[in-house]
């Protein structure tokens, strides 16, 4: 299949939607790409109320941490607004809340702490010994070879063109019903150029940080979020941003679920460079119920 030249790439889509228009002081707007989705990625929210938190934050005051609830579905079809308010501005720290609204309602609300860069102490955690990205199937390979006799909702999501690229260190719960520990591994990275671009790069890899967390405390149960007999939606995302974070080669990102109870399933996840870097850490707990007529 040949790419249609003169329409844009899945990675400029999101760089397009990461550009928010200025509409007040403190106030952005932001679109969604109309892609047939019922409801807007949770990931896409947290990238754009990052950026619009960012951009009211002197630029070598980079994100740190962020903590963000997702409180009612956003509707891609209108834009949302993205209100900032200027919580605390310190001489080292400086914090910011975001909430963003669709139709007269918050949507979602975001906390973010941002600092100067300053040397000090320094240790991480080890990256899992895996096989690197090139030693596995790609979306395309993994489509043609387990895909074919898959459920529409699965198939759509892996031949759909995205920003990020993912390949699953194993496919075991993509294909069978088998209850699993509750761990994944998958390698992700950027389908096309990320810009030299500190606040971008923070919100591309809030973005992505979304993708396939929710799964993971799933698998234990052996089912998957494209079952329809489930309601699964995120409920909280957290984040700390530990180094740069470059998007010229694969990350890492590494999964485990402690704790699935209440109906809500809690899922962690470290994001790694190739050479074994602890770039971020994120933890989200989101909604795993059994629909009442399933």
């Amino acid at each position: 299949m040949t790419r249609d030249t003169e329409k844009p790439t899945a990675m400029e889509t999101l760089l397009s939607t990461l550009d928010l228009e200025p509409i007040e002081v403190d106030i952005f707007r932001g679109v969604s790409p109309q892609v047939g989705w019922q409801r807007v990625f949770g990931g896409q929210v947290i990238a754009q109320a990052l950026m619009a938190a960012q951009r009211t934050v002197e630029r070598e005051r980079l994100v740190h941490s962020l903590h963000a609830y997702f409180m009612r579905p956003g509707d891609p079809s209108v834009p949302i607004v993205y209100q900032v308010e200027r919580i605390r501005d310190g001489s080292s720290f400086n914090t910011r809340r975001v909430v963003a609204i669709q139709h007269g309602h918050a949507i979602f609300a975001l906390s973010a702490s941002f600092q100067i860069e300053e040397p000090g102490f320094d240790h991480q955690i080890g990256m899992p010994d895996v096989p690197m990205p090139e030693t596995l199937l790609d979306e395309q390979q993994i489509a043609a070879q387990y895909l074919v006799n898959a459920p529409a909702p699965i198939r759509k999501y892996w031949e759909r063109e995205r920003p990020i690229e993912i390949r699953p260190v194993s496919l075991t719960h993509y294909v069978s019903g088998k209850k699993l520990e509750p761990f994944q591994h998958i390698w992700v990275r950027a389908t096309g150029p990320v810009p030299d671009d500190r606040l971008c790069q923070a919100s591309i890899l809030a973005y992505l940080s979304d993708m396939t967390l929710l799964d993971t405390s799933l698998y234990p149960h052996g089912t998957s979020i494209f079952d329809h007999t489930l309601q699964v939606a995120s409920l909280d995302h957290s984040m700390w941003f530990h180094r740069p974070a470059l998007f010229d080669d694969w990350l890492l990102y590494t999964q485990d679920s402690p704790s699935a109870s209440g109906a809500r399933g809690l899922t962690r996840g470290s994001l790694f460079t190739r050479n074994g870097v602890l770039i971020a850490s994120v933890a989200q707990e989101g909604l795993i119920r059994k629909r009442a007529n399933a």
